[in-house]
């Protein structure tokens, strides 16, 4: 397993840099993983998976969301056949940023039914508010009333929730007693205990001051108390603070029954292998990307194989950083990109038109990145997509 399959040298393209001068570069080695899950995992791993848009829907992509579902399926279908769980209609999915509710319902229906095809593959799903345009929230019963809406559309779906950050609550919510209100009034009515996800502004401006407070320390007490006290109903916490120590000390505050599952793409590695004192489960869109790595790396974890677990995952975490750079809402470019040198879908369009957030140079260093961790399943399809792709910016190989 991983050993190189290719010459260095086999493989070449054109691609630019920096100061507008162009290099030749000369792909790595190759390694490659298994296709299916080989052995057990001892962590719980779900990847935020991404929708495969329609590229030749008549319609105009910033203002309706076209969907190739059976790509998007076929997609999960890859996931669950590596032995990880699907977060579904996350932010990954580019929710609320192209692709609304109604479209988000209809992609959690054919998910969940295709996980019961398996036999119960893991699959949660995002409940939130975002068909409550923020400004038409008036009250915090608004926004309950929102997030009840979506959970029972979930729950009768017959899907597991994750409780994603409400933009309405960010709103209106002026203080712990209001978003401590909120979070009782929904927990005290789900079926099955949900995943709470704290989504920070990094990866969606308008979530700042989430917890009913600027100060992170303030709302981490706020958000900790919510969750010890509703322990029963919350399987677990996604955190997406980007800040290992913040994860790190919240880790050790939960209650014991409650999973932390780190949503920090920066240092993901470190923080799923845990220390002395515990460690986290994972929820993160970099798992969309990365896959077949992470899938591997976390069997050689749960095997006691602590330094094949870092030689796998540890080059991966350059890349992860390279796509969630900031501006961070953007990184959904870069997991869409991964798909598109994968062989996982056969064009680089997004929902919303998002192929346009990151720049060619941003997209070289993806490529360059892909390849010294050994993430191009099929470098020489790899290299012919990203050939195509620079073409259309006049790189010619």
């Amino acid at each position: 397993m991983n050993k190189p399959v290719l010459p260095v040298s086999s493989l070449s393209l054109k691609l630019p840099k920096a100061d507008r001068s162009i290099e030749t570069y000369r792909l790595a080695a190759s390694r490659t993983f298994p296709a299916k899950l080989e052995g057990t995992l001892n962590r719980v791993a779900f990847s935020a998976a991404h929708v495969v848009a329609d590229p030749l829907a008549a319609l105009d992509p910033w203002l309706t969301a076209a969907i190739d579902w059976d790509r998007t399926i076929a997609f999960r279908e890859h996931i669950w056949d590596l032995g990880l769980g699907v977060a579904e209609a996350m932010d990954t999915a580019q929710r609320g940023m192209g692709l609304d509710w109604p479209t988000s319902l209809e992609l959690i229906q054919r998910s969940v039914k295709a996980a019961k095809a398996r036999g119960n593959a893991l699959v949660f799903s995002g409940a939130g508010t975002d068909h409550l345009a923020p400004e038409d929230a008036k009250t915090i019963d608004d926004v309950i009333r929102a997030y009840e809406k979506q959970i029972a559309a979930v729950e009768k779906a017959g899907g597991r929730i994750i409780l994603m950050a409400s933009r309405a609550l960010a709103k209106i919510g002026r203080n712990a007693d209001d978003y401590t209100k909120v979070y009782e009034r929904v927990l005290s009515q789900v079926r099955e205990p949900v995943i709470i996800h704290w989504l920070g502004d990094m990866f969606d401006p308008a979530l700042a001051n989430y917890w009913g407070t600027p100060s992170l320390d303030e709302a981490m007490d706020v958000a900790v108390g919510v969750i010890n006290a509703n322990a029963p109903k919350v399987d677990g916490v996604k955190v997406s603070l980007l800040d290992k120590q913040r994860e790190i000390d919240m880790r050790r505050r939960l209650d014991r029954n409650v999973k932390m599952y780190t949503g920090d793409d920066f240092i993901y590695a470190e923080l799923i292998a845990g220390d002395s004192e515990g460690f986290s489960h994972a929820l993160l869109g970099i798992f969309d990307a990365i896959a077949p790595a992470a899938s591997y790396a976390l069997s050689r974890l749960a095997a006691g194989d602590d330094a094949g677990f870092h030689d796998v995952l540890g080059p991966t975490v350059p890349l992860s950083r390279h796509i969630f750079q900031a501006p961070t809402r953007f990184y959904k470019t870069g997991i869409v990109f991964m798909a598109y040198l994968n062989g996982h879908q056969d064009h680089f369009t997004m929902v919303g038109g998002q192929e346009s957030t990151r720049s060619t140079l941003h997209l070289a260093e993806l490529f360059c990145l892909a390849d010294k961790a050994g993430l191009l399943a099929n470098p020489e399809l790899a290299t012919q997509r990203m050939k195509a792709v620079l073409a259309t910016r006049g790189i010619e190989s």
